[in-house]
């Protein structure tokens, strides 16, 4: 019996592309200008020391610290300031109506059919809590964000890691196995399972090669309507 499910976004209750191709250009493009602009701001000075404490760098070099992130944008890094300030920067575009979020029509759907039987939802994805509201809140589908109990990000731990899943559950208050995660990324299953969690893998673009129902290490679903609770 679930009694509560965690999801990932990227690739799973949104497009990969939307991420990549919307997002994250949005804040390389405006990051520079931003950081500058805000550079007295507490939130981005705290983003700067973390920054600069990561990289090695003088924490009062505001354009050797935009080149480093902007580098780790480039890199896709999992980083926590990184991510705190796209966070920052992407709700800027976000008031501006420069986009929407990306949300399959399947899993807003079933998000809100869970939600209205009384299962708990909750967000675990690399980009910052913070990110994650803004996502939920300004969607295609409309404001979401009131549909999850609570998020979860890099401050965790690694998605790669047994030990953040554990953490999740505890913060949850839930047994591991009654708890469900969805993803798109086969090591975030294989580390949720190992914490003793229930697992669905979402291909949406379809099974790898050789991959099918019956050999696959984790339940399969391609649209949030195939998951079975």
């Amino acid at each position: 019996m679930i009694e509560a499910i965690i999801t990932d976004i990227e690739g799973t209750t949104s497009s990969i592309s939307f991420v990549h191709e919307v997002l994250f250009p949005y804040a390389a493009e405006h990051l520079p200008a931003y950081l500058r602009e805000h550079r007295s701001d507490e939130a981005v000075r705290l983003v700067l020391a973390d920054t600069a404490a990561l990289a090695a760098l003088p924490e009062d070099d505001t354009e050797a610290l935009i080149a480093q992130l902007l580098s780790w944008i480039a890199e896709d890094r999992k980083v926590t300031p990184l991510k705190t300030l796209q966070g920052l920067i992407w709700e800027q575009g976000y008031r501006r109506g420069d986009y929407r979020a990306h949300v399959y029509a399947d899993a807003a759907d079933y998000l809100k059919r869970w939600h209205d039987a009384g299962l708990p939802l909750y967000v675990y994805s690399s980009g910052s809590v913070y990110a994650q509201k803004l996502f939920f809140a300004h969607s295609e589908a409309g404001d979401l964000l009131n549909l999850f109990s609570g998020h979860f990000d890099t401050t965790t731990g690694a998605k790669q890691d047994s030990e953040s899943y554990r953490r999740i559950a505890a913060a949850i208050g839930r047994p591991a196995e009654k708890l469900l995660f969805l993803s798109d990324i086969e090591a975030e299953l294989d580390a949720a399972r190992a914490a003793g969690m229930q697992t669905c893998w979402l291909l949406r673009d379809g099974s790898p090669e050789g991959i099918s129902a019956a050999n696959a290490p984790h339940r399969i679903a391609h649209t949030f309507a195939d998951i079975r609770l």
